[in-house]
C-alpha cells in the first residue's frame, strides 16, 4: 500500500485538490493523508463545492497546519510521496528556503531531506520573477513542478475532465496507475 501525502494550501485551484483526493481515497492500495491550511478552507468556501468533511472522509489521516509534531513532519515516518495541490507562492517560497513554519512546510522539508517524492502544483499567473526563482529553486532542491497547466489532447469536454487530466499527471510523478485521461497515442 502506498502513504501519500496531499497538502492543499490556499491557491486557487481546490477543483485539483478534490479530484485528486477523491482518486487517492477511493483506491484501496492508498492510504491517503490530508493537510489542510487554514487559508485552503477559505478559499475552499468561496471556489468549489469541496468541503471540509468530504476531504476528512477521503483520508485515512487528517492533520491542521499547525499539528508540527504530527507524523509527516518526521523522517522516520515512510511515504511514497507528497503533493502539495494547490501549491501557493507563499508555501513554494517556505518550501524553496527550508521554512519550517507549519505541517505543509515541514513535512515537505522532510520530504526533501530523506529524498522522497515531493510535487508541487502552483496554480498563478502571472509568475513574478521571485516565484520562478523559488520555483527554480525547489527544483533544485528535489522538488518536481506541475503547474496546474491541463492539456488539451484528451478532448475535455468540462470542468471535471480538465480537472481528471492534471490529477492524472500528479499520480503519473507518483508511480500511481490511473485512467483519468487518455493518454497521447493511445
Amino acid at each position: 500500500m502506498k502513504r501519500v501525502v496531499l497538502a492543499v494550501t490556499g491557491a486557487s485551484g481546490l477543483i485539483y485538490a478534490g479530484t485528486l483526493a477523491r482518486e487517492l481515497g477511493g483506491r484501496p492500495d492508498v492510504e491517503l493523508h490530508v493537510i489542510l491550511s487554514r487559508a485552503a478552507r477559505e478559499v475552499m468556501r468561496h471556489e468549489t463545492g469541496l468541503n471540509e468533511d468530504e476531504l476528512r472522509g477521503l483520508a485515512q489521516a487528517f492533520y491542521e497546519e499547525t499539528e508540527i509534531a504530527a507524523p509527516p513532519a518526521s523522517g522516520s515516518w515512510r511515504h511514497a510521496g507528497m503533493v502539495v495541490c494547490p501549491c501557493s507562492m507563499a508555501s513554494l517560497a517556505a518550501i524553496a528556503h527550508g521554512l519550517g513554519q507549519n505541517l505543509i512546510h515541514r513535512a515537505a522539508d522532510v520530504a526533501l531531506k530523506e529524498g522522497l517524492r515531493l510535487v508541487l502544483v502552483p496554480r498563478e499567473t502571472p509568475l513574478s520573477t521571485i516565484h520562478l526563482k523559488n520555483m527554480l529553486a525547489a527544483r533544485e532542491a528535489g522538488a518536481a513542478i506541475l503547474p496546474a497547466c491541463p492539456g488539451f489532447y484528451h478532448g475535455p469536454q468540462n470542468l471535471a475532465d480538465l480537472a481528471a487530466h492534471l490529477a492524472g499527471k500528479i499520480l503519473d510523478q507518483l508511480d500511481i496507475p490511473h485512467r483519468l485521461f487518455e493518454r497521447w497515442g493511445a
